[in-house]
């Protein structure tokens, strides 16, 4: 498959040049850390990121409202600790960093260095772990996905309204009890560094429980009908959360048109509607993508009256 590039190596440093025409309220600092021009005076200042790939994810969630940072690393390669350390001796005004870490094993480590080196130099940091993928049986070990996108909006509504950052981190922690995701892919992503698919699909075939990196799922099954796919997510969904009446994201994996995700959303509403499941804000779209994978992503988490606020507050990012 061809890849509007140049030369593979510059494919970070390219990407964020360019975003930088179109999105007039941030710059980029050390390279590779997307950060607002216009930095907050008083408030917890929130900082996330990981590996590029997952547009708009982070970058495109740094904004009023959101994010005061994303680093960003190679294509699915985690940002280094240095860079990490920038994003936070930039943001912090003095109230303190709060970081949302994807459950990789580097962003973990590299993210969780920075802040041991940032607290040396007297920067107030704590971190949150994003583990909404419930197709790892092990909670500890389950990945972050679609979900983070959530975590973001929630942590950055509560740092607009001065709450504290050891209060932001408690809301989230919180709130990620009842945070589940699960995906599916019918065409795997092509990796524009290395030219490779993330794994072999054949033509009829569909992969369940994908991750973001290109990561085949936990089984394969031949393709089937929308609603039957519909059934099947929700079937596992619905193994973790127990609420009748939730948040709903459905997350477009990076290849799959507007007028596909429409039609995943008529039936997956659908067969909540059998289930006599409620769904109080539905949220359908590009939000954590993987390259150009074509599939998609449901993520529930159930409601309350401060996370739908949240949700619903204003924010200056065009992608939420």
């Amino acid at each position: 498959m061809k890849k509007l590039i140049n030369e593979k190596e510059n494919f970070l440093g390219d990407m964020l040049d360019g975003l930088k025409f179109h999105d007039k309220q941030v710059d980029v600092i050390e390279d590779t850390v997307v950060v607002r021009k216009k930095k907050k005076t008083k408030g917890a200042a929130i900082v996330s990121g990981g590996g590029s790939g997952h547009e708009p994810a982070h970058a495109g969630y740094v904004a009023q409202g959101m994010l005061d940072a994303a680093v960003c690393g190679e294509v699915f390669t985690s940002p280094t600790p240095d860079k990490v350390l920038a994003a936070i001796k930039h943001v912090d005004n003095g109230d303190g960093v709060l970081l949302v870490i994807k459950n990789y094993a580097g962003d973990v480590m590299n993210f969780e260095m920075a802040q041991e080196m940032a607290e040396t130099e007297g920067h107030k940091v704590a971190t949150v772990i994003v583990r909404d993928d419930v197709t790892i049986e092990n909670k500890e070990q389950r990945r972050g996905v679609a979900g983070t996108v959530l975590v973001h909006k929630y942590a950055g509504y509560l740092a607009e309204e001065n709450t504290s950052l050891d209060q932001i981190k408690e809301k989230v922690d919180e709130m990620m009890y009842s945070l589940y995701s699960i995906g599916m892919a019918v065409q795997p992503c092509m990796v524009p560094t290395t030219g490779d698919y993330g794994f072999d699909l054949g033509d009829d075939e569909m992969e369940i429980g994908i991750g973001i990196h290109g990561e085949k799922g936990i089984y394969r099954e031949k393709i089937t009908t929308v609603d039957v796919i519909a059934d099947r997510l929700l079937d596992e969904l619905f193994k973790h959360s127990e609420s009748d009446n939730f948040i709903l994201m459905i997350n477009g994996m990076g290849g799959t048109p507007d007028s596909e995700l429409n039609i995943v959303t008529k039936y997956v509403m659908a067969s909540l509607e059998k289930r006599n499941k409620k769904v109080s804000k539905l949220l359908v779209g590009d939000y954590m993508t993987a390259l150009d994978m074509q599939g998609f992503s449901l993520t529930v988490v159930d409601d309350n009256d401060e996370l739908t606020t949240a949700l619903n507050a204003p924010t200056e990012s065009k992608y939420f």
